[in-house]
């Protein structure tokens, strides 16, 4: 196993602990290249996390969307051999904030 896949082993017991909605999207073929390795939803908000061993940065493309996540209130972190264990700690923090505007589903 490699480390990055130790990471995300890590990382989606974390989800799987707290009922968070995840999937790791496929991004090869007809997929977009740089999305995040996990994306979900808990308590009503958007997530990504991109995994990485030791402590690797995300390449320009992965940056930009972390970037366009962002922009748009979505919660989006690297995960990595250090913190992958505080992924339940940090979406359990952003969840008990308030909500900017609520939305409802049509």
């Amino acid at each position: 196993m490699t480390p990055e896949a130790k990471v995300k082993r890590r990382v989606v017991r974390q989800l799987k602990e707290i009922g968070a909605y995840y999937f790791a999207p496929v991004t090869g073929g007809y997929g977009r290249s740089g999305v995040p390795d996990i994306v979900g939803c808990f308590d009503g908000m958007f997530f990504a996390i991109e995994c990485k061993a030791g402590r690797n940065k995300p390449t320009p493309l992965q940056q930009k969307n972390i970037d366009d996540i962002t922009s748009t209130h979505g919660v989006v972190w690297v995960a990595n051999e250090d913190n992958a264990d505080d992924t339940a700690l940090i979406l359990l923090q952003h969840a008990t904030k308030p909500k900017q505007t609520e939305n409802t589903h049509v």
